[in-house]
Protein backbone atom coordinates (compact mmCIF):
# COMPACT_ATOMS: atom_id res chain seq x y z
CA UNK A 1 0.00 0.00 0.00
CA UNK A 2 1.45 3.36 -0.99
CA UNK A 3 1.82 6.35 1.29
CA UNK A 4 -0.79 8.20 -0.75
CA UNK A 5 -3.26 5.36 -0.24
CA UNK A 6 -2.54 5.19 3.47
CA UNK A 7 -3.22 8.91 3.82
CA UNK A 8 -6.23 8.98 1.47
CA UNK A 9 -8.57 9.83 4.30
CA UNK A 10 -7.12 13.30 4.54
CA UNK A 11 -7.85 14.27 0.93
CA UNK A 12 -11.42 15.18 1.85
CA UNK A 13 -10.29 17.04 4.95
CA UNK A 14 -10.71 20.47 3.38
CA UNK A 15 -14.44 19.92 2.93
CA UNK A 16 -14.95 18.78 6.50
CA UNK A 17 -12.69 21.50 7.86
CA UNK A 18 -14.69 24.25 6.25
CA UNK A 19 -18.03 22.80 7.28
CA UNK A 20 -17.06 22.17 10.89
CA UNK A 21 -15.35 25.48 11.66
CA UNK A 22 -17.13 28.63 12.69
CA UNK A 23 -18.39 30.83 9.85
CA UNK A 24 -17.34 34.46 9.58
CA UNK A 25 -18.55 37.17 7.25
CA UNK A 26 -16.18 37.90 4.38
CA UNK A 27 -14.77 41.43 4.55
CA UNK A 28 -15.76 43.78 1.75
CA UNK A 29 -12.14 43.92 0.59
CA UNK A 30 -10.70 40.59 1.69
CA UNK A 31 -6.97 40.14 1.26
CA UNK A 32 -5.66 37.59 -1.22
CA UNK A 33 -3.34 34.63 -0.87
CA UNK A 34 0.01 35.47 -2.48
CA UNK A 35 2.88 33.21 -3.44
CA UNK A 36 6.32 34.25 -2.20
CA UNK A 37 9.56 33.09 -3.83
CA UNK A 38 13.21 33.54 -2.84
CA UNK A 39 12.31 33.67 0.85
CA UNK A 40 15.60 32.19 2.04
CA UNK A 41 17.37 28.87 2.46
CA UNK A 42 15.08 26.16 1.11
CA UNK A 43 16.85 22.78 0.75
CA UNK A 44 13.72 20.80 -0.24
CA UNK A 45 12.19 23.32 -2.64
CA UNK A 46 9.11 24.08 -0.54
CA UNK A 47 6.57 26.58 -1.83
CA UNK A 48 5.30 29.49 0.26
CA UNK A 49 1.95 31.23 0.13
CA UNK A 50 1.24 34.15 2.45
CA UNK A 51 -2.01 35.63 3.74
CA UNK A 52 -1.67 39.17 5.05
CA UNK A 53 -5.02 40.69 6.12
CA UNK A 54 -5.95 44.18 5.00
CA UNK A 55 -5.77 45.35 8.61
CA UNK A 56 -2.58 43.97 10.15
CA UNK A 57 -2.09 44.37 13.90
CA UNK A 58 0.87 46.35 15.22
CA UNK A 59 3.70 43.84 15.60
CA UNK A 60 1.50 41.02 14.28
CA UNK A 61 1.62 37.40 15.31
CA UNK A 62 2.58 34.72 12.75
CA UNK A 63 0.78 31.42 12.21
CA UNK A 64 2.49 28.64 10.22
CA UNK A 65 -0.40 26.47 8.94
CA UNK A 66 0.65 23.13 7.42
CA UNK A 67 -1.39 20.87 5.16
CA UNK A 68 -2.02 17.12 5.18
CA UNK A 69 -0.46 14.57 2.77
CA UNK A 70 -1.64 15.10 -0.84
CA UNK A 71 -2.52 18.69 0.11
CA UNK A 72 -1.12 22.12 -0.66
CA UNK A 73 -0.87 25.44 1.12
CA UNK A 74 -3.63 27.00 -1.02
CA UNK A 75 -5.90 24.01 -0.31
CA UNK A 76 -5.31 24.37 3.42
CA UNK A 77 -6.04 28.09 3.11
CA UNK A 78 -9.37 27.49 1.40
CA UNK A 79 -10.32 24.55 3.62
CA UNK A 80 -9.80 26.17 7.02
CA UNK A 81 -10.95 29.34 8.77
CA UNK A 82 -7.50 30.68 9.69
CA UNK A 83 -7.59 33.42 7.04
CA UNK A 84 -11.03 34.60 8.22
CA UNK A 85 -9.73 34.75 11.76
CA UNK A 86 -6.65 36.62 10.54
CA UNK A 87 -9.01 39.20 9.00
CA UNK A 88 -10.65 39.57 12.39
CA UNK A 89 -7.59 39.64 14.63
CA UNK A 90 -4.80 40.96 12.41
CA UNK A 91 -2.26 38.13 12.45
CA UNK A 92 -0.39 36.81 9.38
CA UNK A 93 -0.71 33.23 8.09
CA UNK A 94 1.98 31.30 6.21
CA UNK A 95 0.65 28.41 4.10
CA UNK A 96 3.63 26.31 2.96
CA UNK A 97 3.48 23.45 0.45
CA UNK A 98 5.56 20.28 0.39
CA UNK A 99 6.65 19.44 -3.16
CA UNK A 100 7.76 15.79 -2.97
CA UNK A 101 5.41 13.45 -4.85
CA UNK A 102 3.45 12.39 -1.76
CA UNK A 103 2.96 16.03 -0.71
CA UNK A 104 3.85 14.85 2.81
CA UNK A 105 6.21 16.66 5.16
CA UNK A 106 9.59 15.21 6.11
CA UNK A 107 8.99 14.16 9.71
CA UNK A 108 11.02 10.96 9.39
CA UNK A 109 14.62 11.71 8.33
CA UNK A 110 17.50 12.32 10.75
CA UNK A 111 18.05 15.69 9.07
CA UNK A 112 14.54 16.89 9.88
CA UNK A 113 14.66 15.80 13.52
CA UNK A 114 17.62 17.86 14.67
CA UNK A 115 18.15 21.57 14.74
CA UNK A 116 19.98 22.83 11.68
CA UNK A 117 19.97 19.35 10.15
CA UNK A 118 18.33 20.43 6.92
CA UNK A 119 15.25 19.30 5.00
CA UNK A 120 11.76 20.81 5.39
CA UNK A 121 12.19 22.46 8.83
CA UNK A 122 14.95 24.71 7.49
CA UNK A 123 12.77 25.95 4.62
CA UNK A 124 9.80 26.46 6.95
CA UNK A 125 11.98 28.45 9.33
CA UNK A 126 13.15 30.62 6.40
CA UNK A 127 9.49 31.47 5.72
CA UNK A 128 8.99 32.51 9.32
CA UNK A 129 12.13 34.64 9.24
CA UNK A 130 11.01 36.26 5.98
CA UNK A 131 7.71 37.35 7.54
CA UNK A 132 9.32 38.48 10.78
CA UNK A 133 11.74 40.68 8.88
CA UNK A 134 9.24 42.30 6.51
CA UNK A 135 6.26 42.82 8.79
CA UNK A 136 8.01 43.65 12.10
CA UNK A 137 6.24 40.67 13.65
CA UNK A 138 6.27 39.92 17.36
CA UNK A 139 8.99 37.27 17.88
CA UNK A 140 7.19 36.05 21.00
CA UNK A 141 3.97 35.29 19.11
CA UNK A 142 4.89 32.74 16.47
CA UNK A 143 2.71 29.63 16.25
CA UNK A 144 2.35 26.42 14.25
CA UNK A 145 -0.58 24.19 13.44
CA UNK A 146 -1.41 21.42 11.01
CA UNK A 147 -3.50 18.37 10.21
CA UNK A 148 -2.22 14.79 9.80
CA UNK A 149 1.24 15.15 8.20
CA UNK A 150 1.02 18.85 9.05
CA UNK A 151 0.26 17.91 12.66
CA UNK A 152 3.36 15.72 12.69
CA UNK A 153 5.38 18.66 11.36
CA UNK A 154 3.88 20.90 14.06
CA UNK A 155 5.39 18.53 16.64
CA UNK A 156 8.70 18.59 14.74
CA UNK A 157 8.90 22.38 14.47
CA UNK A 158 8.16 22.85 18.17
CA UNK A 159 10.80 20.28 19.03
CA UNK A 160 13.51 21.62 16.73
CA UNK A 161 12.79 25.34 17.27
CA UNK A 162 11.51 25.68 20.86
CA UNK A 163 12.98 29.17 21.07
CA UNK A 164 10.93 30.33 18.07
CA UNK A 165 7.42 28.93 18.56
CA UNK A 166 5.23 29.98 21.47
CA UNK A 167 2.67 27.20 20.95
CA UNK A 168 1.34 24.65 18.49
CA UNK A 169 -1.89 22.81 17.70
CA UNK A 170 -1.74 19.24 16.36
CA UNK A 171 -4.79 17.67 14.65
CA UNK A 172 -4.52 13.88 14.17
CA UNK A 173 -0.75 13.76 14.51
CA UNK A 174 1.92 11.71 16.27
CA UNK A 175 4.64 12.58 18.81
CA UNK A 176 7.91 14.20 17.80
CA UNK A 177 10.24 11.55 16.26
CA UNK A 178 7.54 8.83 16.32
CA UNK A 179 7.65 8.64 12.51
CA UNK A 180 11.46 8.47 12.37
CA UNK A 181 12.64 5.88 9.87
CA UNK A 182 16.37 6.54 9.95
CA UNK A 183 16.48 7.14 6.22
CA UNK A 184 14.38 8.20 3.25
CA UNK A 185 11.36 5.96 3.82
CA UNK A 186 8.33 8.18 4.46
CA UNK A 187 6.10 5.71 6.29
CA UNK A 188 6.49 4.21 9.77
CA UNK A 189 3.82 1.55 10.19
CA UNK A 190 4.58 0.89 13.84
CA UNK A 191 3.97 4.53 14.73
CA UNK A 192 0.98 4.92 12.42
CA UNK A 193 -0.70 1.87 13.95
CA UNK A 194 -0.26 3.18 17.47
CA UNK A 195 2.19 0.45 18.40
CA UNK A 196 5.12 2.68 19.32
CA UNK A 197 4.66 3.09 23.07
CA UNK A 198 7.32 4.78 25.20
CA UNK A 199 7.56 6.27 28.65
CA UNK A 200 6.96 9.98 29.10
CA UNK A 201 10.66 10.41 29.89
CA UNK A 202 11.70 8.63 26.69
CA UNK A 203 9.37 10.77 24.56
CA UNK A 204 10.55 13.93 26.30
CA UNK A 205 14.20 13.00 25.80
CA UNK A 206 13.62 12.75 22.04
CA UNK A 207 12.46 16.37 22.02
CA UNK A 208 15.34 17.54 24.19
CA UNK A 209 17.89 15.73 22.02
CA UNK A 210 16.70 17.68 18.97
CA UNK A 211 18.28 20.85 20.39
CA UNK A 212 20.98 19.81 22.87
CA UNK A 213 21.79 22.33 25.55
CA UNK A 214 18.58 24.34 25.19
CA UNK A 215 17.25 25.38 28.62
CA UNK A 216 14.73 28.05 27.69
CA UNK A 217 10.97 28.08 27.73
CA UNK A 218 9.17 25.31 25.81
CA UNK A 219 6.18 25.86 23.51
CA UNK A 220 2.67 25.08 24.74
CA UNK A 221 0.84 22.32 22.87
CA UNK A 222 -2.79 21.65 21.97
CA UNK A 223 -3.53 18.07 20.82
CA UNK A 224 -6.65 16.86 18.96
CA UNK A 225 -7.38 13.25 17.96
CA UNK A 226 -10.35 11.09 17.01
CA UNK A 227 -10.86 7.77 18.80
CA UNK A 228 -11.69 6.08 15.48
CA UNK A 229 -8.67 7.36 13.56
CA UNK A 230 -7.93 4.63 11.02
CA UNK A 231 -4.73 6.18 9.60
CA UNK A 232 -2.77 7.43 12.61
CA UNK A 233 -4.29 5.35 15.38
CA UNK A 234 -5.67 6.80 18.59
CA UNK A 235 -2.84 5.62 20.92
CA UNK A 236 -0.76 8.41 19.35
CA UNK A 237 -2.97 10.87 21.22
CA UNK A 238 -1.89 9.56 24.61
CA UNK A 239 1.73 9.31 23.53
CA UNK A 240 1.70 12.99 22.52
CA UNK A 241 0.24 13.90 25.91
CA UNK A 242 3.02 11.92 27.59
CA UNK A 243 5.66 13.68 25.51
CA UNK A 244 4.58 17.28 25.95
CA UNK A 245 3.71 17.00 29.64
CA UNK A 246 7.18 15.57 30.22
CA UNK A 247 8.80 18.33 28.15
CA UNK A 248 7.07 20.84 30.44
CA UNK A 249 7.94 18.87 33.58
CA UNK A 250 4.27 18.17 34.33
CA UNK A 251 2.30 15.26 35.75
CA UNK A 252 0.18 13.23 33.35
CA UNK A 253 -2.74 13.73 35.74
CA UNK A 254 -5.00 16.49 34.35
CA UNK A 255 -5.53 19.62 36.38
CA UNK A 256 -8.82 20.25 34.57
CA UNK A 257 -11.32 18.16 32.62
CA UNK A 258 -14.50 19.19 30.82
CA UNK A 259 -16.74 18.41 27.84
CA UNK A 260 -16.69 21.40 25.46
CA UNK A 261 -19.24 19.66 23.21
CA UNK A 262 -20.94 16.29 22.98
CA UNK A 263 -18.42 13.48 22.55
CA UNK A 264 -15.40 15.70 23.20
CA UNK A 265 -13.32 15.32 26.36
CA UNK A 266 -10.86 18.13 27.05
CA UNK A 267 -8.05 17.80 29.57
CA UNK A 268 -5.53 20.43 30.64
CA UNK A 269 -2.18 19.90 32.29
CA UNK A 270 -0.20 22.33 34.41
CA UNK A 271 -3.04 24.84 34.59
CA UNK A 272 -6.83 24.91 34.46
CA UNK A 273 -6.88 28.07 32.37
CA UNK A 274 -7.54 28.44 28.62
CA UNK A 275 -3.81 28.76 27.84
CA UNK A 276 -2.51 25.78 29.82
CA UNK A 277 0.93 24.38 28.94
CA UNK A 278 -0.75 21.29 27.45
CA UNK A 279 -4.37 20.94 26.34
CA UNK A 280 -5.73 17.72 24.82
CA UNK A 281 -9.10 17.09 23.16
CA UNK A 282 -10.25 13.50 22.58
CA UNK A 283 -13.02 13.26 19.97
CA UNK A 284 -15.26 10.22 20.49
CA UNK A 285 -16.12 8.29 17.33
CA UNK A 286 -14.23 10.68 15.02
CA UNK A 287 -12.04 9.29 12.22
CA UNK A 288 -8.79 10.61 10.74
CA UNK A 289 -10.84 13.02 8.62
CA UNK A 290 -11.48 15.14 11.69
CA UNK A 291 -12.94 18.66 11.82
CA UNK A 292 -10.60 21.53 12.65
CA UNK A 293 -11.97 24.11 15.08
CA UNK A 294 -9.75 27.02 14.08
CA UNK A 295 -11.42 29.35 16.57
CA UNK A 296 -10.35 27.10 19.46
CA UNK A 297 -6.81 27.04 18.11
CA UNK A 298 -6.70 30.83 18.00
CA UNK A 299 -8.16 30.97 21.50
CA UNK A 300 -5.44 28.62 22.80
CA UNK A 301 -2.79 30.76 21.12
CA UNK A 302 -4.20 33.90 22.73
CA UNK A 303 -4.79 35.60 19.37
CA UNK A 304 -8.52 36.25 19.79
CA UNK A 305 -8.15 39.33 21.95
CA UNK A 306 -8.89 37.54 25.23
CA UNK A 307 -5.24 37.50 26.28
CA UNK A 308 -2.65 40.29 26.08
CA UNK A 309 0.41 39.94 23.81
CA UNK A 310 3.21 38.05 25.49
CA UNK A 311 5.57 40.99 25.09
CA UNK A 312 4.85 44.72 25.05
CA UNK A 313 5.61 46.60 21.84
CA UNK A 314 9.14 47.97 21.91
CA UNK A 315 9.96 51.62 21.60
CA UNK A 316 11.59 52.49 18.27
CA UNK A 317 15.16 53.59 18.75
CA UNK A 318 15.60 51.70 22.07
CA UNK A 319 18.61 49.88 20.67
CA UNK A 320 21.93 50.66 19.03
CA UNK A 321 24.08 48.43 16.84
CA UNK A 322 27.79 48.69 16.20
CA UNK A 323 29.03 46.67 13.21
CA UNK A 324 32.70 46.15 12.32
CA UNK A 325 33.94 44.23 9.26
CA UNK A 326 37.38 42.73 8.72
CA UNK A 327 37.69 41.37 5.16
CA UNK A 328 40.21 39.44 3.08
CA UNK A 329 40.25 37.96 -0.45
CA UNK A 330 37.09 35.88 -0.31
CA UNK A 331 36.00 36.07 3.31
CA UNK A 332 35.23 38.38 6.19
CA UNK A 333 34.38 38.46 9.86
CA UNK A 334 31.75 40.75 11.32
CA UNK A 335 31.67 41.84 14.96
CA UNK A 336 28.29 43.10 16.13
CA UNK A 337 27.56 44.94 19.39
CA UNK A 338 23.88 45.18 20.37
CA UNK A 339 23.12 47.80 23.03
CA UNK A 340 19.81 48.14 24.85
CA UNK A 341 19.25 51.89 25.14
CA UNK A 342 15.77 51.47 26.66
CA UNK A 343 14.68 51.66 30.28
CA UNK A 344 13.66 48.00 30.64
CA UNK A 345 15.49 44.74 30.10
CA UNK A 346 15.14 42.84 26.82
CA UNK A 347 14.27 39.23 27.64
CA UNK A 348 14.82 37.11 24.55
CA UNK A 349 16.00 38.89 21.43
CA UNK A 350 16.19 38.58 17.67
CA UNK A 351 18.29 40.96 15.58
CA UNK A 352 17.26 41.18 11.92
CA UNK A 353 19.33 42.60 9.07
CA UNK A 354 19.95 42.00 5.37
CA UNK A 355 23.43 40.99 4.21
CA UNK A 356 24.75 42.61 1.04
CA UNK A 357 24.47 40.49 -2.09
CA UNK A 358 27.11 37.77 -2.35
CA UNK A 359 27.79 37.46 1.38
CA UNK A 360 27.03 34.12 3.05
CA UNK A 361 27.53 33.20 6.72
CA UNK A 362 29.64 30.07 7.27
CA UNK A 363 29.90 30.11 11.07
CA UNK A 364 28.96 32.32 13.97
CA UNK A 365 29.30 32.83 17.70
CA UNK A 366 27.12 34.05 20.59
CA UNK A 367 23.96 33.81 18.44
CA UNK A 368 22.04 31.49 16.12
CA UNK A 369 21.90 32.73 12.52
CA UNK A 370 19.25 31.83 9.96
CA UNK A 371 19.26 31.84 6.99
CA UNK A 372 22.91 32.14 5.93
CA UNK A 373 22.32 34.90 3.38
CA UNK A 374 19.83 37.58 2.46
CA UNK A 375 17.44 38.59 5.26
CA UNK A 376 19.19 37.14 8.32
CA UNK A 377 17.90 36.76 11.87
CA UNK A 378 20.40 36.38 14.73
CA UNK A 379 18.75 34.95 17.86
CA UNK A 380 20.06 34.84 21.39
CA UNK A 381 21.57 31.68 22.85
CA UNK A 382 20.80 30.44 26.37
CA UNK A 383 23.51 32.41 28.13
CA UNK A 384 22.85 35.88 26.63
CA UNK A 385 19.07 36.00 26.28
CA UNK A 386 18.73 39.09 28.52
CA UNK A 387 20.11 42.54 27.73
CA UNK A 388 19.81 44.86 30.71
CA UNK A 389 19.19 48.61 30.22
CA UNK A 390 22.33 50.32 28.91
CA UNK A 391 24.04 46.92 28.56
CA UNK A 392 25.38 45.26 25.41
CA UNK A 393 25.93 41.81 23.97
CA UNK A 394 28.68 40.99 21.50
CA UNK A 395 28.00 38.57 18.66
CA UNK A 396 29.72 37.82 15.37
CA UNK A 397 30.12 35.60 12.37
CA UNK A 398 32.43 34.58 9.56
CA UNK A 399 31.21 34.79 5.96
CA UNK A 400 32.30 34.38 2.39
CA UNK A 401 31.81 37.16 -0.16
CA UNK A 402 32.00 37.72 -3.91
CA UNK A 403 33.82 41.04 -3.77
CA UNK A 404 31.26 43.02 -1.81
CA UNK A 405 32.35 43.56 1.79
CA UNK A 406 29.83 46.24 2.76
CA UNK A 407 27.64 46.40 5.84
CA UNK A 408 23.87 45.98 6.27
CA UNK A 409 22.09 49.33 6.02
CA UNK A 410 19.64 48.79 8.87
CA UNK A 411 18.96 46.62 11.90
CA UNK A 412 15.89 45.82 14.00
CA UNK A 413 15.81 44.31 17.49
CA UNK A 414 12.58 42.40 18.19
CA UNK A 415 10.97 44.35 15.37
CA UNK A 416 12.10 47.81 16.52
CA UNK A 417 14.51 49.80 14.35
CA UNK A 418 17.93 50.40 15.91
CA UNK A 419 20.31 53.29 15.47
CA UNK A 420 23.64 52.33 13.92
CA UNK A 421 27.00 53.52 15.21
Amino acid sequence: MTLKTKMLGVVMAAVTLAAAALTFATPASAATLTQVTNFGTNPTNLQMHLYVPDRVATRPAILLAMHYCTGTGPAFHSGTQYASLADRYGFIVIYPSATRSSKCWDVYSPQALRRGGGSDPVGLMSMVDYVRQRYSADPARIFATGTSSGAMMTNVMLGVYPDVFAAGASFAGVPFACFATGGTSEWNSQCANGQLIRTAQQWGDLVREAYPGYTGQRPRMQIWHGTNDETLRYPNFGEQVKQWTNVHGLSQTPTYTDTPQSGYTRTRYGSSGPMAPVEAISMQGVTHNLPVDAAQVIRFFGLDGTAPPTTPPPTDGACRVGYTVNAWNSGLTASVAITNTGATAVNGWALTFTLPSGQRITSGWNAQYSPASGAVTARNVSYNNTIAPNASVEIGFQATHEGGTGKPTSFALNGAACSVS
